[in-house]
């Protein structure tokens, strides 16, 4: 098993101000999978990515991803986690304004020792015409292409999208997810995304829905809908 989630529990604040987020969550995900975490506003969904992704630390339980601890970590130990292993892509895209395109991918080439090809990339991702522009001369889409190119060119073995699609519209959202299908298929890389779109559910293997801080469905798609045949986007 690629990620093993153990009895997981994450709060905030003291007083009368706790609010325990996540209340003993248990999952697993396979390597390779595409992978949906729904759950309405404050349910935890993001809490749990942002644990699995060491931006967050747990209070109590067990994050395993590829045969590696991640609870406990200290700061030094979980930034080289992040290094190694991780990709995130937001709903906002987080360009530096002031570098082009291409220069926005090379900033997270150098973190890894085996990054993908530059080239290859930029021609899978659709912005070869676009490499030289900055982020306010392209669209929407087109800066998400950006950032998804950003997070790939590290080669991680795990991708963490929160909302990707969340600001674009249903037919650059349509767009975005046939990439993302295309990527999994291409670098094997395995997908956690966060989403209130209860389309993007029939495109992916695990669909994982948390409610009130614990996992109330969990389950597998015996058959999904490819990207391109969504609807409702």
């Amino acid at each position: 098993m690629y990620l093993t989630v153990s009895n997981l529990r994450k709060s905030y604040g003291e007083g009368g101000s706790y609010v325990e987020v996540l209340k003993g969550i248990n999952v697993e995900v396979n390597k390779g999978d595409m992978c949906v975490i729904q759950g309405t506003s404050g349910s935890g969904k993001s809490t749990l990515l942002n644990c699995i992704g060491g931006l967050d630390n747990a209070d109590k339980g067990s994050i395993v991803v590829d045969g590696q601890e991640i609870v406990g970590l200290n700061s030094d130990e979980l930034a080289e986690y992040r290094r190694k292993n991780l990709g995130f892509i937001f709903q906002f895209y987080n360009l530096v304004p002031n570098l082009t395109i291409r220069e926005n991918i090379m900033v997270c080439e150098y973190l890894t020792d085996s990054p993908l090809d530059m080239e290859e990339l930029i021609e899978v991702l659709g912005l070869k015409e676009h490499q030289n522009k900055f982020p306010s001369q392209l669209s929407g889409g087109q800066q998400q292409r950006c950032a998804i190119a950003r997070a790939l060119i590290k080669n991680p073995t795990l991708l963490l999208l929160d909302e990707p699609t969340g600001a674009l519209d249903s037919k650059t959202s349509k767009e975005i997810l046939i990439l993302l299908e295309e990527i999994n298929k291409k670098y094997g890389t395995t997908m956690l995304m966060v989403t209130h779109n209860n389309s993007i559910k029939q495109m992916v293997d695990q669909v994982i829905r948390i409610k009130d801080g614990v996992i109330s469905k969990n389950y597998y798609n015996e058959v999904k809908v490819p990207a391109k045949d969504l609807e409702d986007l």
